[in-house]
């Protein structure tokens, strides 16, 4: 086993997939070491996660958000610093600018929780849910300035069952989501992850 893969996290609430990423770390199942985490948000509980781990925490404002650019400039600036050779969002709901992009092309992990191309935007699993679709589901891709659009790393499935609530359903939806986004980091950490030049993702 090689050194493991060094990665950013950026979050804006609970931190429930910071969370199953540190657990897959610590289980020996992803080769990679957290080596910081932002948060948007100064009350989200991603950052007692975050710090529980003993991973160091850059914590960003609204005011620090008024020009978006100087945001991501700061985020660059505190990843690079840390080492990070991937940033992983993790229920980040800011856009992320060229200013990160740029720095870290193709090496930023976004987590949708649909099919894409389907019911981009904020609101996937409501969409979907109001939609009456029978299959929904996860999607990890690599971000660019389209939003939701960028290369689709992997996608899982969800069964919409026929006694689900939105509820269950976003919780299951959120259970997916510990599962993929964990192996899809262990994938680019073992060097299985290749972008072609069509720009379509392989994983060996």
């Amino acid at each position: 086993m090689g050194a493991p893969l060094k990665i950013g996290v950026l979050l804006s609430g609970s931190g429930t997939n910071l969370q199953a990423i540190i657990d897959a770390i610590a289980a020996g199942q992803v080769n990679a070491e957290i080596v910081s985490v932002v948060s948007s948000r100064p009350d989200a509980f991603g950052i007692r996660r975050a710090e529980a781990a003993g991973i160091p925490v850059l914590v960003l404002n609204r005011a620090v958000y008024a020009v978006p650019e100087a945001a991501d400039a700061l985020i660059v600036e505190n990843m690079r610093a840390a080492g990070a050779e991937y940033l992983v969002m993790a229920g980040y709901m800011r856009k992320l600018t060229p200013a990160v992009l740029s720095a870290y092309p193709d090496r930023v992990l976004n987590l949708h929780p649909a099919l894409l191309p389907s019911f981009k935007g904020a609101h996937a699993i409501q969409d979907a849910w109001e939609a009456g679709v029978k299959v929904t589901g996860i999607t990890v891709h690599l971000a660019n300035e389209d939003y939701d659009k960028g290369p689709i790393v992997a996608q899982q499935a969800v069964e919409v069952r026929e006694d689900d609530t939105i509820e269950t359903l976003e919780e299951r939806i959120h259970q997916a989501e510990h599962q993929l986004y964990p192996a899809v980091i262990a994938a680019i950490a073992e060097g299985r992850m290749s972008l072609d030049a069509q720009r379509k993702v392989h994983i060996a």
